[in-house]
């Protein structure tokens, strides 16, 4: 018998579905039409409109209705013959668009530019409206507090009797604040360039930067070997040092947050600082001990921390290793949530946070994700990519009601020389927690399709689907994820996921939006 889950119904006898049931599961043979990429979600796509109304002559240039605002840009896709263009249009610009901007249109634009660009450096992008005074008074506590920091060094040199002219105190004041001077520069690009993966990436950016950390202290070690070249060594080993602690404070809340059941948060980071201290102590107290074993032997002593810095470090990232694994973060990313949405898909439950936890290990490369014969990417659609002129028409037929669309893309990043398919969720401007789970949801469903027909790359060829058969199979998958989402969401909620918000990197944070005056 049929499952009585209407989910379910996209994935009962896919190779035996008759011409008045699902024909999406009945694919053609091989033709030279091209591949539809671009297909809009909306249920209500008229299935019915000719070959001929989605042909464009290849002179004709259209401007499709949807916006991309990145970085203080705004730009539009544009059907040019027969290739798909992002380029970057003044919003405030009357239909004959002019790409020719004046000297006072350029000088403007760049004070625009540069503004955008410095509040994304410095600010998150979502924060309560007294964030800003904030910021402004620790702006005036740590300008102050760095200022005494460097005299109390140059005093501090003075004092041990490092030169008796002035002259070499501030020479040796200098060399020192400017090493760490560039450690703090490179915390500061360090921390704005991957602001987003502290929360999307935890335990990858947390384990890597452990393992900057223990190289750092391997550079320290070889000061004594070059020491001519101290001042180099030493200023690597601190950018190390500060990338490795800017994470460490980055991610220390949401680590601290994952184990406080009871809203606690304010004791679990007391005890955290507790026992911090207590342990470095006690590793104090290790290397004390062993200095002291061996202060008879000055040339073992002084080989000591070069035959015991490899044990320390690999003692110190299996400790690290192994307590990430232990993590179990209650917030949803992209990658929590297909783990999340697959099982739902197989057996109609939500895997509590240690059981994702588990399954998503550290993926200290990355790679997870894009192993996947349909990986799945959020964000906009890249123009480099080969688009077919089917998928450029159907991007036309966007809907004002749709708070995403689902495209299918062929990308050859990295090493890879083959094309490889991939699905593309693009978000709107203004689509929430529901609206993300609901378009990843549709997705998993699309890709569990694929799966079941073995719509592969070397299987099939991708021009086998036709424009009716993605339109009635993201029909199909919609009407499925608009009847699950409700118990999915309740369900998510009794196992202690966090629902309120979907985390999400800097590229799947791109959303475009729609040119109401296209309709």
């Amino acid at each position: 018998m049929h499952s009585a889950n209407p989910s379910s119904r996209l994935f009962l006898y896919p190779c035996k579905s008759t011409s008045t049931q699902y024909p999406i599961f009945n694919f053609p043979k091989f033709s030279s039409r091209k591949f539809v990429k671009s297909l809009r979600t909306s249920i209500d796509y008229e299935q019915e409109v000719s070959k001929e109304e989605l042909v464009v002559p290849s002179n004709v240039t259209r401007r499709l209705p949807i916006i991309i605002k990145k970085s203080g840009k705004v730009s539009r896709y544009f059907i040019k013959g027969d290739s798909l263009e992002l380029l970057c249009v003044d919003e405030e610009e009357d239909d004959s668009t002019s790409f020719c901007l004046g000297l006072d249109d350029g000088f403007w634009k760049l004070i625009r530019l540069s503004s955008s660009a410095a509040k994304d450096f410095f600010l998150p992008k979502q924060v309560s409206d007294n964030y800003i005074s904030y910021v402004k008074w620790k702006f005036l506590h740590r300008v102050f507090s760095s200022a005494l920091q460097v005299l109390a060094t140059q005093v501090m040199f003075r004092a041990i009797g490092i030169g008796q002219s002035r002259s070499l105190a501030s020479s040796a004041a200098f060399n020192w604040i400017l090493k760490d001077g560039l450690g703090r520069l490179s915390r500061c690009i360090y921390t704005a360039s991957l602001a987003s993966a502290f929360d999307t990436n935890l335990k990858r950016v947390r384990f890597s930067t452990s393992v900057l950390f223990s190289l750092s202290i391997g550079v320290e070690l070889m000061t004594p070997v070059f020491p001519q070249y101290f001042l180099l060594l030493a200023s690597i080993a601190n950018i190390a040092k500060q990338i490795s602690l800017s994470c460490y404070l980055a991610t220390g809340s949401a680590v601290h947050r994952s184990f406080a059941v009871a809203d606690n948060l304010g004791e679990v980071s007391a005890k955290a600082q507790i026992q911090t201290v207590c342990f470095d102590n006690l590793g104090l107290l290790l290397a004390v001990l062993l200095n002291m074993l061996f202060q008879n032997n000055q040339r073992l002593q002084a080989s000591l921390p070069f035959v015991l810095y490899p044990i320390f470090s690999t003692f110190d990232l299996l400790g690290i290793y192994q307590g990430l694994k232990h993590i179990n973060l209650q917030t949803l990313t992209k990658d929590r949530l297909e783990i999340i949405l697959e099982r739902w898909i197989e057996f109609r439950q939500v895997p509590s946070p240690a059981e994702v936890s588990e399954e998503e290990g550290i993926d200290l490369l990355g790679s997870r994700g894009s192993k996947r014969v349909w990986p799945i990417r959020i964000g906009c659609l890249d123009p480099k990519a080969q688009i077919p002129t089917l998928s450029m028409m159907a991007m036309q037929s966007l809907c004002n009601d749709d708070s995403f669309f689902i495209t299918i893309e062929l990308s050859s990043k990295g090493f890879r020389r083959t094309p490889k398919p991939g699905i593309v969720i693009c978000l709107r401007e203004g689509a929430n927690s529901v609206d993300i789970i609901t378009s990843l949801l549709q997705t998993c469903y699309i890709r569990k399709a694929f799966g079941t027909n073995r719509i592969k790359r070397r299987d099939v060829s991708l021009s086998d689907l036709t424009l009716q058969d993605w339109s009635l199979l993201t029909g199909e998958s919609k009407r499925a994820a608009r009847d699950d989402i409700i118990t999915l969401n309740r369900q998510l909620q009794e196992h202690g996921w966090i629902v309120k918000n979907v985390l999400l990197c800097a590229e799947e944070q791109v959303r475009y939006t729609f040119d109401k005056t296209q309709l």
